[in-house]
């Protein structure tokens, strides 16, 4: 049966508002000491599968810098947990990446991205009756195209290369078997 593992130390390595690293030394369940685990520490994040009552699903295509290309994926985006609240910054997310605004807004998931070195969770959300609302409010690093895919042909936009997106896969895979 799997054991926790015993945090002894912890030291931060790299310390900046989006991004830190922290070096753990641990124990292992075998007594193995191992002085340099390092953990990245992130914001949180959301993302929202919205839907418009016509049917339509709101996606967002935008350069990706580290992947170097231009993504499709669901609008979403970091949050600092120890100011906003899931719900909220789902919505703040929807309203200023594509300008909709939701009537209902439903948690389906907390994942961890990766659990091996990060430890930052990632809300999903489906949001129900978007309307266009507002201009979307962008910051100086994002340049937003907003796509309206109808819904039956989200499921293959999703398994034929159209989202490479891993969270965004996860969401629509999941968003799709609960609507």
């Amino acid at each position: 049966m799997p054991q926790k593992w015993k945090k002894i130390s912890s030291e931060i390595v790299f310390d900046h508002k989006w991004f830190r690293l922290r070096k753990d030394t641990v124990q292992l369940p075998d007594g193995t000491l191992v002085d340099d685990y390092i953990v990245s520490e992130r914001p949180d994040v959301v993302l929202v599968f919205p839907v418009t009552s016509s049917g339509k699903v709101i996606m967002v295509e935008q350069y990706k810098h580290a992947a170097g290309e231009i993504l499709r994926e669901f609008p979403g985006g970091f949050f600092n947990n120890l100011t906003e609240n899931p719900v909220d910054a789902a919505r703040r997310e929807l309203l200023e990446e594509t300008g909709y605004a939701c009537s209902e807004l439903t948690e389906i998931a907390a994942l961890v991205d990766n659990p091996t070195k990060d430890c930052n969770k990632t809300y999903l959300f489906i949001a129900h009756g978007c309307t266009p609302k507002q201009k979307q409010v962008l910051d100086k690093t994002e340049d937003i195209s907003v796509v309206l895919v109808d819904v039956k042909d989200v499921e293959n936009e999703l398994t034929n290369g159209g989202v490479k997106a891993t969270l965004s896969l996860a969401l629509g895979l999941l968003a799709l078997r609960k609507i």
